[in-house]
């Protein structure tokens, strides 16, 4: 075996199979998504912050449309390859911001951050992939389920996303704690079975991506072994060139260490994973941050009775001001050493991912 296998979502072909994830707020914008793009990978720019965080209410549903088209076509422009976008569920303005991509003929739309039930009705005649992400084998079935009997279609393919992914975690406090380490592979055991369920059932092929703790070759290649059609991989990512945060942002994680990694609440109702720092002690503490609410980007945020704005937390922290904010990131961040290209990157992964396959040919056809 000399590549890896396509992942093919209808009639787009990815190859390698790996999609890099969509990173709030203003870390994976056009630069980083069309340089992944131009691998062969999938490039994701996510929705969520792009417009004028001082927008007034009024004003922020253009402001973010705009940014949002703006990133678009600066993508399109700057790539061969094919282009996502990943939307926040939980987003006042989701609507909109999905009105854009196919408006704008995004190829692929992921959705996260709550369970997108009334998506089909929304995209109708649109030729957008749809990909929900989601966490668990029951949440995967409600979405097949819902999407088929109501909308006579199945997602055309659907991320599993793991306890030890980057950002805010499709789990609770509870649940985190009662979990013994990585959850993934039995999470996509489980899922697996209830898609194979319902593409026997209507002849359709429903790609099973797996997100949450992906770091190198090796764990590809496991995935892969196991059935999965593609990766999806956000934290390797943020230390490339391309990728649109600040150098400070980026050094936040190469001098990361593995207890500086820590799971705290967010405003946006969910546990979120982040790196260590002064402005996260604070929160931790319940000190309240003085912030404004000019608008309600979530829609589960109570702003009067929440200590911090994610937004402005993840705005700062984007632009390098780490005193006012903090990194989200995946259980493996500590693990990043040095910033590298995206090229070099994508070629670093797949090339450990074919050996590890290759291995494993070698290994059976020595046991037969």
């Amino acid at each position: 075996m000399n590549k890896l296998p396509d992942l093919v979502i209808k009639d787009i072909i990815i190859n390698p199979p790996i999609i890099q994830g969509g990173m709030g707020v203003r870390i994976s914008k056009s630069i980083l998504a069309s340089a992944v793009s131009n691998t062969g990978a999938l490039g994701v720019i996510a929705s969520v912050g792009l417009g004028d965080e001082k927008a007034s209410e009024e004003d922020y549903v253009n402001s973010s449309n705009e940014a949002l088209r703006e990133e678009i076509h600066q993508a399109k422009e700057n790539t061969r390859g094919y282009i996502g976008v990943n939307i926040m569920y939980a987003l006042t303005n989701f609507n909109n911001l999905l009105e854009v991509c196919c408006n704008e003929k995004v190829d692929v739309v992921f959705m996260g951050a709550g369970i997108p039930t009334m998506l089909p009705s929304i995209v109708k005649k649109s030729n957008i992939k749809l990909v929900p992400i989601v966490s668990s084998p029951r949440a995967a079935e409600i979405v097949c389920k819902i999407w088929g009997k109501r909308y006579q279609r199945l997602p055309d393919a659907i991320v599993l996303e793991g306890v030890r992914a980057g950002g805010h975690l499709g789990f609770s406090v509870e649940e985190i704690n009662q979990m013994k380490g990585d959850n993934l592979e039995e999470i996509f055991i489980g899922t697996r079975e209830v898609i194979e369920g319902f593409e026997r059932k209507s002849n359709v092929k429903i790609p099973l991506i797996v997100a949450g703790g992906i770091f190198d070759g090796k764990d590809i290649a496991k995935y892969l072994k196991l059935g999965a059609a593609g990766v999806k991989m956000a934290t390797r990512f943020v230390c490339t060139y391309e990728c649109d945060a600040s150098p400070r942002l980026k050094k936040e994680y190469l001098q990361a260490k593995k207890d500086d990694i820590q799971i705290i609440k967010s405003p946006v109702g969910l546990p979120g994973r982040v790196i260590m720092n002064g402005f996260v002690r604070k929160v931790i503490k319940g000190e309240r941050i003085d912030f404004e609410c000019h608008y309600k980007c979530l829609k589960s945020c109570d702003a009067e009775n929440v200590n911090y704005c994610i937004a402005d937390a993840l705005t700062n922290a984007s632009r390098g001001n780490l005193d006012k904010g903090f990194a989200m990131c995946g259980a493996n961040a500590y693990r990043i050493k040095k910033i590298v290209s995206v090229k070099e990157l994508i070629e670093e992964l797949t090339r450990e991912a074919i050996v590890d396959l290759n291995e494993n040919q070698r290994n059976h056809f020595i046991r037969r």
